[in-house]
């Protein structure tokens, strides 16, 4: 076991470290906006509106993810007319087609994971806020959407830790994150156990951190 190559790695898988954060954190944030959205249509009583919300999260909880970035990445720079559009200087960086990828991918879970929660409030208290003239809109953002993400907390929390390490595919299409790191460390030493170790023990690291976080949360915003 090479202890000085572990310990000469930690400081740059720990600034790649930096990167792989970055790309959940953009990920998460669009991801939540974009699965709020398609869970709302999915509780919406139209058969075609439902239908295609459904048929989304179906795509993309089906498929792998690393295929989502190789469609997305590959595939869609061999489309001409793209090249030619604005969105060229979008899909024609690495960065961007991961983050794309990711916030599709974990959007359609978090619509799945919001769509039951919003199913779980019960219709009493949905009533009692109608009985007390509080309009459907009021209801929605002030009452349902808050009980809907405290009950999705835990399921949030799992999503959260799988699409952490759903990002070291980023390294696939050439995006140094911590993965990307450990991989060109390990092409220069020929060492990957000493590497491999480090860089999961950071995930480790940044794993207990996220799932702390979560159980801070569940306790601050439980109900009892």
């Amino acid at each position: 076991m090479d202890l000085e190559l572990m310990i000469n790695s930690f400081p740059k898988l720990l600034n790649a470290a930096v990167i792989t954060l970055k790309l959940l954190s953009v990920s998460l944030l669009i991801g939540l906006f974009i699965g709020l959205f398609f869970a709302i249509l999915r509780l919406n009583k139209n058969t075609f509106i439902n239908r295609f919300a459904y048929g989304y999260s179906y795509i993309f909880r089906g498929t792998p993810l690393l295929v989502q970035i190789f469609i997305i990445y590959f595939g869609l720079g061999q489309i001409e007319y793209l090249r030619s559009t604005v969105l060229w200087v979008i899909l024609k960086e690495p960065y961007w087609c991961a983050i794309i990828a990711f916030a599709l991918n974990t959007g359609a879970y978090t619509s799945e994971i919001l769509r039951s929660a919003f199913q779980t409030i019960k219709p009493g208290i949905i009533e009692a806020g109608k009985s007390l003239g509080i309009s459907n809109k009021v209801i929605f953002h002030k009452i349902q959407i808050p009980i809907a993400i405290r009950q999705s907390l835990p399921a949030y929390g799992n999503e959260i830790i799988l699409m952490m390490k759903g990002t070291s595919l980023a390294s696939t299409v050439t995006i140094m994150d911590l993965t990307g790191v450990a991989k060109y460390i390990i092409s220069t030493t020929f060492k990957p156990i000493e590497v491999f170790i480090v860089a999961g023990g950071i995930y480790l690291f940044m794993t207990f951190i996220i799932h702390n976080l979560i159980k801070f949360l569940e306790k601050k915003y439980s109900f009892n």
